[in-house]
């Protein structure tokens, strides 16, 4: 079991997070020219790849899980998240779909009070809030953001919030690796028997930005799982909002989606709940 490290645990979240966006970038980059289920698979397939490579040597130890039920659920419930948020990333942009999926923070931090006995004391609920408060100042309701396509990200919301609780759960008491094999596992093979009726020729970009989805997915799982066996999951969502802030950067830097002014202000209160969080949990311990 890993001792409780809140600020290592926050760091590695904020890491993680940041190694999805690249991996988003990279999905909404190559789906309109292979699709949403090729780059699915290259995200489970290429996790696949890493940890076998990796824990080869013991290959047997890693196997053995003392919650198989616990794991494939999660594993099934981050495919279904990553699904529909990639899917997602097929329709609307960058921005709008990490604004819409950045309630999960909410359903995570709610969730862990109510079925993981975690505290919902009031810095928590006054970072969620304030963090909620600017991502609705970015959402917006009644604009362009709720068509209904805006939807999917919000089921992805869903099964992140229950794959994060659930990985909580069993965190602290397994391997980091097996976590990431049986996400990889599950998530490959159900994928594989999809993928080639939906596969077309790759050119050598494809290639190279499915390869981008396959390492940075994997880096960014290894980190999160890591951050989850060191601290409360209600004490990492604030920093979920973190993801909203580099997809406005990479939505203006690579595919010309201009924040304006309430987009910039929301990211300002989301950073500083989380920045509040972080200040008070790190000199508390």
């Amino acid at each position: 079991m890993q001792s409780p490290n809140p600020s290592r645990a926050i760091l590695l979240t904020i890491t993680a997070i940041i190694c999805f966006g690249i991996m988003d970038v990279a999905v909404k980059a190559v789906s309109p020219a292979t699709g949403t289920l090729p780059a699915l698979w290259a995200r489970y397939a290429g996790q696949m790849l890493i940890v076998l490579i990796l824990i080869a040597p013991r290959l047997r130890q890693v196997v053995r899980s003392r919650y198989p039920k616990l794991q494939i659920a999660r594993s099934v419930l981050l495919m279904l998240a990553t699904f529909f948020f990639f899917l997602a990333l097929g329709h609307i942009g960058l921005a709008e779909a990490t604004a819409v999926m950045a309630l999960n923070p909410v359903l995570i931090t709610l969730g862990g009070a109510l079925f993981l006995g975690e505290t919902l004391g009031p810095r928590r609920i006054g970072a969620i809030a304030a963090a909620l408060v600017g991502a609705l100042i970015i959402i917006r309701p009644g604009t362009d953001v709720f068509q209904p396509a805006a939807l999917l990200p919000l089921v992805a919301a869903f099964c992140f919030a229950s794959y994060t609780l659930i990985t909580r759960r069993v965190g602290p008491d397994e391997d980091v690796w097996t976590s990431l094999f049986y996400t990889g596992l599950i998530g490959s093979v159900i994928i594989s028997g999809l993928v080639p009726f939906h596969m077309t020729v790759p050119t050598f970009n494809s290639i190279a930005l499915l390869g981008v989805i396959g390492i940075f997915g994997t880096m960014g799982q290894l980190m999160l799982i890591r951050a989850l066996s060191q601290a409360e999951a209600g004490l990492l969502a604030p920093f979920n909002y973190v993801g909203l802030i580099t997809a406005v950067i990479w939505g203006l830097l690579l595919f010309d989606e201009w924040p304006d002014a309430p987009t910039l202000i929301g990211a300002l209160v989301i950073a500083g709940a989380g920045i509040y969080v972080w200040h008070r949990e790190t000199r508390a311990n």
